[in-house]
């Protein structure tokens, strides 16, 4: 459920609605309208604020972080994606961590001499 949760907030936010700086309802007040538990809607607002969806300011509530934190927050979620992928690509090919590693390095500085 709080995948969902966190699904629809980031559709929110990326149809317009919830422009950045607009305060989210509060954990409970959300909780209580889709009838789940606090627990529930509390990570889905922690793991978009990892992401860098939402800030959160202690006392003031929720908020949706601005476009540049928002630009950051979904690249770093979409490297955690790729890196997740990549880890079990070389798990399924028996590679070392440290040969994954290697890789990863050539790669970035393949990119940095295509630039």
């Amino acid at each position: 459920m709080y995948l969902q949760i966190m699904e629809q907030i980031r559709l929110r936010i990326a149809a317009g609605d919830w422009p950045a700086g607009k305060e989210l309802p509060s954990i409970r007040a959300l909780a209580a309208d889709l009838q789940v538990s606090v627990i529930t809607v509390k990570r889905a607002y922690l793991d978009l604020e990892s992401e860098g969806v939402i800030v959160t300011r202690h006392g003031k509530g929720s908020f949706v972080a601005d476009a540049q934190d928002l630009a950051i927050g979904m690249h770093h979620a979409e490297l955690e994606t790729h890196l997740r992928a990549a880890a079990g690509i070389a798990r399924s090919l028996a590679m070392k961590p440290s040969e994954l590693i290697d890789r990863l390095r050539q790669a970035m500085r393949d990119e940095e001499k295509a630039e």
